[in-house]
């Protein structure tokens, strides 16, 4: 733990953020955030949280109840009438080992209120937590007020880092859950799950290292790493892709399948962004099977990555030479996106391969990979049914 650090992080946040605390007499050893906003089915995640076994540590569970200054009357009244029944929930559930904590935070600014946000306040509050306490190896848990968890949910997690000294981040299973008799969700919310898995799949085909999955109510992640990358954004959607794409270039990541979140399937245009939106684009413009991107694609883009070793130490004729022969489709985007400045950018800033090959994938990085994919589909890569490419996962 490197106090000067995380007292310079903590410092630099906005002090409206931080005026609530935890009970100063509970030292927790994990924290649980998790952003609330118009979420009438809380109590069914609390409720699953309760029935986990405990590991043999303190855990505290946030709830970050949030709204901003264009929320709905009917969001901000579910909001408070859940506040106050969490707070009658903690009265009678809190224990020695295990607290929960509801906070309110209402009129936050438009530009930036969200569940981004809200995520960002839950866990700098962790981080403060953690280093009044001088709990170094403290852990952030991220969920989503709509889940469900495994039985072995705080207890693997727990497990998982006491068991490597150098983990950063775990990210976890998951497999929505369809409450209501709806044919046509629960078949979008496979295709949606099944189109996740083959995307991971495909990255880790591609020799890309930091294919893990990127879901807000999937990871945990411990507190050290979380300040080393500059903690949460507070973007209103993909917050949990722009953040775990830091804390996976950190190294140290573990996949805990034996761990599940079980998060509700629903349809939702809260965010721009994940699986609200995803369903009802899947309903809305791709009939009876969703489209994904060819394996084609992630074919000539591995071809590349294969030979990333040499462009070590090369002059950009001799960089030039090493792509020649690829598809033209993926020359064009190199050529595009100034591919050999960013080979000159790694080689001018790497003495040793390690390094080079490190700062070739924060040129290539997931969001560049994504940028190619959309740039080569539909022509010269038609996309294809989901149900074609189930045994690539």
């Amino acid at each position: 733990m490197n106090g000067k650090n995380w007292n310079a992080y903590i410092e630099r946040q906005k002090r409206e953020y931080r005026v609530a605390s935890f009970p100063p007499e509970f030292a927790a050893d994990m924290v649980v955030v998790i952003p609330c906003y118009n979420e009438p089915g809380l109590f069914t995640t609390l409720q699953s949280l309760l029935e986990t076994v405990l590991p043999e540590v303190k855990i505290a569970t946030v709830i970050v109840f949030n709204s901003s200054e264009r929320s709905t009357e009917e969001g901000i009244i579910q909001n408070r009438t859940s506040f106050e029944q969490v707070r009658e929930f903690a009265a009678i559930n809190n224990s020695d080992q295990q607290q929960f904590l509801p906070l309110l935070f209402e009129g936050l600014p438009r530009k930036h209120a969200g569940v981004g946000l809200a995520r960002k306040i839950g866990m700098d509050l962790a981080v403060e937590h953690f280093f009044l306490h001088d709990k170094a190896n403290g852990v952030i848990v991220s969920l989503d007020a709509d889940c469900t968890v495994s039985k072995n949910f705080l207890s693997a997690i727990r497990t998982a880092f006491l068991g490597y000294d150098r983990l950063n981040a775990t990210v976890h299973h998951f497999h929505h859950r369809v409450e209501e008799n709806n044919p046509m969700l629960e078949r979008a919310m496979r295709q949606y799950e099944d189109y996740l898995h083959y995307y991971r799949a495909m990255l880790r085909f591609t020799g890309f290292p930091w294919y893990f999955h990127t879901i807000g109510s999937a990871f945990a992640v411990t507190a050290d790493a979380y300040v080393r990358v500059g903690g949460m954004g507070r973007q209103q959607g993909g917050e949990d892709f722009y953040f775990l794409q830091k804390v996976f270039s950190l190294g140290g990541i573990k996949e805990l399948n034996e761990v599940c979140v079980h998060p509700l399937a629903r349809y939702s245009d809260r965010v721009p962004f994940g699986t609200g939106p995803a369903l009802q684009k899947i309903l809305n413009e791709t009939g009876d099977e969703l489209s994904v991107y060819s394996p084609d694609a992630f074919e000539i883009l591995k071809q590349l990555f294969d030979r990333k070793d040499a462009f070590f130490k090369k002059n950009a004729k001799q960089a030039g030479e090493v792509i020649a022969d690829l598809h033209p489709a993926l020359r064009r985007f190199l050529d595009d996106v100034k591919f050999l400045d960013d080979v000159a950018d790694c080689n001018n800033n790497s003495a040793s391969l390690a390094t080079f090959r490190k700062r070739f994938f924060h040129h290539f990085s997931a969001f560049r990979i994504v940028k190619f994919l959309n740039f080569v589909h539909p022509v010269p890569f038609p996309y294809v049914k989901i149900s074609s490419v189930t045994d690539k996962y």
